[in-house]
Parts: C-alpha cells; structure tokens; sequence
C-alpha cells in the first residue's frame, strides 16, 4: 500500500491543506464548551442579557468559521484522493496492458476489474477520509482532554483512563478485522468470476438448460461471501456498543465527580456542562475515528492487492533479456518441391522469415506441454496451413510468433533474430493477426480499421476491405465506413464481424498474416474469394492459415498436421493425402473423394 503512495505526489498541496483546515475546524470546535461555560457562569448566572446575546453571537461565528474550513477541507481533500486514484487507476490500466497473455490468464479477468474498479474506489474513500479525519478526530480527543485539565484536574482524569480504553477497542478490531477485509476481497472475485463467465456464456447455458447449476454455483459462492461479510461486520459491529459503553461510563463518573466537586464549590455549573460536551465530543470523533479506521482497514487491503498486481512482472521482458541479440541463421530447412504464388524456390541459406526451430510451449500450471517439438520454416510469400483437432495446439502455435506467449524450449525466430530479442513493438508492427474469436470495438467502421494503421488512406481502407470481401458490408450501410459500430460488434453478424477483423488486419500491409480460424463464419464462396484475394497480395506476406476446413488450406505451401500438440504431418495437401493418417481421417469426415482426387492427381 505504501508504495502506491507514490501517485499522491502531485497532490502534496492539497494534503497539507485539507488536514491543515479540518485542525483550524477542531480547534474553533473546542472554544465551543468554553463559551457555553461563560455563558452559564456568567450571562445566565448573573441574568445578563447582552452577554448571554453576545456569547450567542459568537457561538455563531465559531460554527460558521468552521463550516467554511470543513468545506475547504472537504474540497481539497476530494480533489486529491479523485486525482490519486485516476492516475492510480491509468498506471494499473497500463501496466496490465503491459503484460503478458501468461500473466493475465494467471490472474484472470475478474480479478483485475476487481482491482480496477472496487478496490481502487475503496481505496480513493480511505484517502478521503485519511485527509479529513485521520489528524482531525486525535486533535479533538487529545486536544478535549487537554482542555478539561484546564478546567479541573481531578475529573480531567476520567478522561485520561477513558481515552486508552478506547484505544484498545478501537485497534484491536482493527487489527483483527484487515486481514479479514482481504478475504472477503478474494470472494468478491470469485462471485464475480462466475457472473462475468455467466453472462457471458447465457446462451450456451440456456441452450444446454444448465440454468439451475448455475445458480446453485452462483448461490454457493455468493453464500461464502454474505458469511464473511456477516462475520466481519460483526467483529466491526462490536465497536460501536462497547465505545458507547466505555463512553456513557466515563459520562456517569464525570458528572458524580461534578456534582460532587459543584456541591463542594471547587467547579462550576458551566464547567460541569463543559466537560460533559468535551467527553460528548470524545464520544463523536472516536466514533468517527471508528469509521475511519474500518474504512481505512478495507483501504490498506485493497490497496495490497493492487500492489500484488503491479509486483507481477512480464515474464516476457525476463526472457528477452536472456535471448540472444543476434541469433544466426544457418542451414536449410527442408521445402516441398514447388514454389508458392508463382515464386521461386528459395536459394540455399536464404533466410525464413518465420521459423520454429524444436519449439515447445508448456502453459504456467498445466500438466502437460501444448506444444512439442515443432521444428519448421516459412519462407518469403509462402502460405502455412495448420490443421488439427480441437486442443491439437493451432492456435497455441501462432500465438507463439508475434509473442503473446513464449516458447518454454527452443527458439522462434523472425528473419533469423530470436523473436525475443526484438522490442515487442517492433515485432508485432510487422504482424497482422485475426483471432479465433472476431472483436470489433464501440465506434465507427473507420475507427476500427485504423486500429491496423492510423494514418492509413482512404484507398488503402478500401483495398483492404476489397482482399477481405468486406466492401459489400460497408457499402450495404447507409453511412458506409461512418457507421457505428456497438461494444463487441453486436450489430453486425458472425460472417461480418470476421471480414472486417481481417480487413483491420490487411490495412496495416503486414509481413506476416496470421488468419486464426477467422473464416469460419464464412460461406465456402466467399471463402475461397478470400483466399483467392490473399494470395493475390502485392505484398505476399508470409500467411499462417488456422482451419478446421481443409477446402481452406489445400492450396497451401506447407500444411502442418498437429495431433495432441506434436507434429504428425508436413507437406502439400495431396502429400498428406498420400502418407498423413490424421489428415486422412480429417479429410474423409468433410469429404468422399479421397480416392479420386489421388487417381486424377497421378
């Protein structure tokens, strides 16, 4: 928590400020029991009128000074803690944006929104707070004891054994109710886990009738949830009674020892009321200071799990530092026996523009590696095919090229460079990928299109838009590239979510295209004029071809066959036709022809 303190530093004069003028508060607040005293002793007593009016007055004046300190107060103490957690809340935003895909399956969605919303809110009230009261309410309990020593020591000591005893209660249930607000913080992201999994999933739940599961799921969780809740504001329930116990004890002794001390003529009517509001004022701000340090208390908890967050380092700059600067490119890597798109077979040495060389990717906490052993080469304007079935490894593999994971052994390399030599950036400028999943963002067309490349034209918007077989859904709406876009795309269908994610990734004209199963919303026509369109590229990046359709990626270079994370095929389609059992079986489940497409291939 202490190290989040850090984003406060521009905020130093509204922190010396708002404690500075709730004291000026306090102070005018204590004068108050002393003019109440002379107005009884004096005014009252002696029926003065005109004292008793100017006492009146000046009680006034007291209550409207402080009301103008409180308010100043209150402002710069809003304005810092608001500020602290917005720079708070960017630096988090940043730095998970930072991180690895690794990492933030590690931590998982609902936790860092946790983070990001109620606890960084939590911590921003105990700031709050802190400015306003964690100076103010000591000041106004020491400063009440001080004052009714002023008044009479003998019943000033009531305060003296009232105040410790306070203190006990106060931070003893401080003590015990922190790490506690830590766990009900932990449940917190659990319950709010299987929401966010549930309305994200609502139709496969209702489609499967799953609904009754969920909720007891949900209902268990939420229960452990409610329990500690229970729990701890029961502990922090406690403090309320006791303190007013201890309080109203200390009142009773307060006033036996003034109606004695009145009756024995060594205090004053007007002194006995003014020490009875110095302890009912005792009586408030440790009340307050209560409040406070239970707020204070969830503050300190939130704020370590966000700290945790920001301990998390990217595992990728770790492995960076440790790859070679310069990894050499030697050997030939082995290469059917025609070349793609009308291209030349590569010299001997020439360098792959994407090569894996004995890669193998073991996710953190998995049991078993992903990947094994995956040793290939991509050379200048070939297309790569990857096919395989469901947890084969497809998508795991590219993912692996512009480093969203890294390899656990072996090495990955761009242009004969280990990929995590290269600054991130750098890397993936020359990468174009489209997910499995289609995301389009809330905006425009246009908007979303950029994301490929900001100062693209209008032409190169629309050449993209051609390749990708988009024109036809951007000119079937009425403001064309200005029409809006909702959150996730939700106004566009599956198939026109697909083109236009392939058109952002076009626009930026990268080396290396990776089309992630991103055609499988399509129609098998406009799928091939895709990949017609594709190949057709004056560029002729290097394209990777994730599919489950093997219409998609039969006219490939090079097809890799994975099976259970290993390589069991590499060739052409009618190579694999030929000696590949599972690309065999996955052709035979999509077609009958197996037979004839060999005879007429001879």
């Amino acid at each position: 928590m202490r190290k989040l303190l850090v984003y406060m530093k521009d905020y130093r004069k509204e922190s010396v400020l708002a404690p500075l003028f709730k004291m000026l508060e306090a102070a005018f607040e204590l004068l108050v029991p002393l003019v109440v005293a002379a107005m009884i002793d004096v005014g009252i007593a002696g029926q003065d009128k005109p004292y008793i009016l100017k006492m009146s007055l000046l009680m006034v004046a007291l209550g409207v000074i402080g009301l103008v300190c409180s308010i100043t107060a209150q402002y710069f103490s809003a304005k810092a803690a608001v500020g602290f957690a917005g720079k708070l809340r960017h630096s988090l935003f940043a730095h998970v944006q930072g991180l690895s895909f690794g990492e933030l399956d590690t931590l998982g969605a609902s936790t860092l929104i946790t983070r990001m919303t109620s606890d960084i809110n939590q911590v921003q009230s105990g700031v709050n707070l802190v400015l306003r009261l964690f100076l103010r309410s000591p000041f106004i309990v020491f400063g009440a004891m001080v004052m009714a020593f002023t008044i009479d020591f003998k019943a000033a000591l009531i305060f003296v054994v009232t105040i410790p005893l306070l203190s006990v209660v106060v931070f003893g249930i401080m003590l015990i109710s922190i790490p506690l607000y830590k766990k009900v913080q932990g449940r917190l992201d659990k319950v709010l886990g299987i929401t966010r999994e549930n309305l994200a999933g609502v139709r496969v739940l209702r489609a499967f009738h799953r609904e009754k599961q969920e909720e007891e799921s949900f209902e268990a969780a939420n229960y452990d949830l409610t329990h500690m809740q229970n729990f701890v504001g029961r502990i922090t329930a406690v403090m309320n009674p006791v303190t007013y116990v201890i309080i109203n004890s200390a009142l009773m002794a307060l006033l036996y020892t003034g109606a004695v001390r009145v009756d024995a003529g060594i205090l004053t009517q007007g002194q006995v009321v003014a020490l009875v509001n110095y302890m009912s004022q005792i009586l408030v701000e440790l009340v307050k200071l209560a409040n406070l340090i239970i707020t204070v208390t969830k503050a300190v908890a939130c704020g370590n799990r966000i700290q945790s967050v920001f301990e998390v380092e990217n595992s990728q700059e770790q492995l960076a530092a440790n790859a070679s600067q310069d990894t050499a490119f030697s050997g030939n890597v082995d290469r059917p026996g025609h070349a793609g798109r009308g291209q030349e077979l590569p010299l001997a040495g020439q360098i792959p523009v994407v090569e894996f060389r004995h890669v193998s990717l073991t996710y953190p906490g998995a049991g078993a590696a992903t990947l094994e052993d995956v040793d290939f080469a991509a050379y200048p304007g070939e297309t790569i095919g990857i096919i395989g079935g469901t947890g084969s490894g497809k998508s795991s593999l590219v993912h692996l090229i512009p480093r969203f994971y890294d390899a656990t052994d072996g090495q990955v390399l761009y242009r004969g460079r280990d990929v995590r030599s290269l600054p991130v950036k750098e890397l993936r400028s020359k990468v174009g990928i489209v997910l499995q999943k289609a995301v389009l963002f809330e905006g425009t067309i246009e908007e979303n299109l950029r994301w490929g490349k900001e100062d693209a034209t209008k032409e190169e918007l629309q050449a993209a838009l051609n390749t990708a077989q988009a024109a036809e859904v951007v000119a079937g709406k009425e403001d064309g590239l200005s029409e809006q876009v909702s959150q996730g795309g939700r106004n566009f269908s599956g198939g026109q979510r697909q083109r236009l994610t392939i058109a952002r990734a076009l626009v930026r004209k990268p080396e290396i295209l990776i089309l992630d199963d991103s055609a499988s919303a399509l129609d098998y026509a406009t799928d091939a004029r895709l990949r017609k369109a594709i190949g057709e590229l004056p560029d002729q990046p290097v394209v990777f071809v994730v599919s489950q359709r093997t219409s998609s990626i039969r006219q490939a270079d090079k097809i890799l066959v994975l099976e259970d994370g290993a390589v069991v095929g590499m060739g052409t389609h009618l190579e694999l036709l030929k000696n590949c059992q599972v690309y065999q079986e996955i052709y035979d489940s999509q077609y009958q022809d197996r037979m004839e497409v060999l005879r007429n291939a001879e």
